[in-house]
């Protein structure tokens, strides 16, 4: 039997007297859109933390592809096979589109060099829709165009998964739906992805499952259908739940 694309079994993560993740299994199988979601301070991005190595799971293990990567430093996680976006859009803001790109590629798991990267770089940039913008200084560029940087950054490594941490987040109406077709492109290229997401219309078009945290727990996993029609999920995000 494959193995899953990442297994996440009994993680845990506490900052002294507070478990911001506690106990979470799930597992998101390759080739598959998989939504995070949960109120504000739930632990989703802890998790991701945890997953790409920025943070050293307290307990529990997490497997890509079948082989344990807790606790290995971060670079090492990412050359293995798993890139990612963040909250706040992180570019370099002193280089172009292009050599923003070429960042990730020199570094990642190709590890790519010279006109191959430059080459490899200018493909991202085009999949993301910059095609023709790569030497445009990135703190030149508006909001979603510096997240379709650091996006086409994160592919640049080639993972194997890839982790949006609240991707559509503070897009207009208009380039909301210009990210949900781009992620949309992404996932029909067979790449396995984990989203986290408060953009709920997001989760519904793009995801087939998804996993509901609130204050560190799992309290949900399944069909997104299932999941948004669950009582403590509603609970969740529409009750007294409020945890930091």
């Amino acid at each position: 039997m494959t193995a899953p694309a990442l297994s996440i079994v009994g993680a845990r993560k506490s900052f002294g007297g507070l478990v911001a993740v506690n106990d979470v299994s799930f597992e998101v199988e390759k080739g598959e859109l998989f939504g995070l979601i949960g109120p504000n301070g739930s632990g989703k991005t802890t998790m991701l933390n945890l997953i790409s190595g920025a943070l050293e799971p307290d307990a529990g293990e997490i497997r890509l592809s079948g082989e344990p990567i807790s606790g290995l430093p971060a670079h090492q996680i990412a050359r293995r096979g798993v890139a990612r976006t963040f909250q706040l859009v992180r570019v370099l803001p002193s280089m172009d589109a292009e050599r923003n790109v070429m960042a990730g590629v020199v570094f990642g798991g190709r590890r790519l060099w010279g006109a191959e990267a430059r080459d490899f770089a200018r493909e991202l940039l085009a999949l993301v829709g910059l095609r023709g913008r790569e030497q445009v200084p990135v703190a030149a560029m508006t909001y979603i165009d510096q997240k379709r940087v650091e996006l086409a950054r994160a592919l640049g490594a080639d993972p194997q998964v890839l982790l949006l941490d609240e991707w559509l987040a503070g897009l207009n109406p208009s380039e909301l739906a210009i990210g949900i077709e781009l992620i949309e492109t992404l996932s029909r290229q067979g790449r396995t992805i984990v989203m986290v997401e408060h953009v709920m219309d997001a989760i519904r078009t793009l995801c087939g499952r998804c996993v509901v945290m609130s204050s560190g727990r799992k309290i949900k996993d399944g069909s997104v259908a299932d999941v948004l029609s669950d009582p403590d999920v509603v609970q969740a995000y529409l009750g007294d739940d409020d945890d930091a």
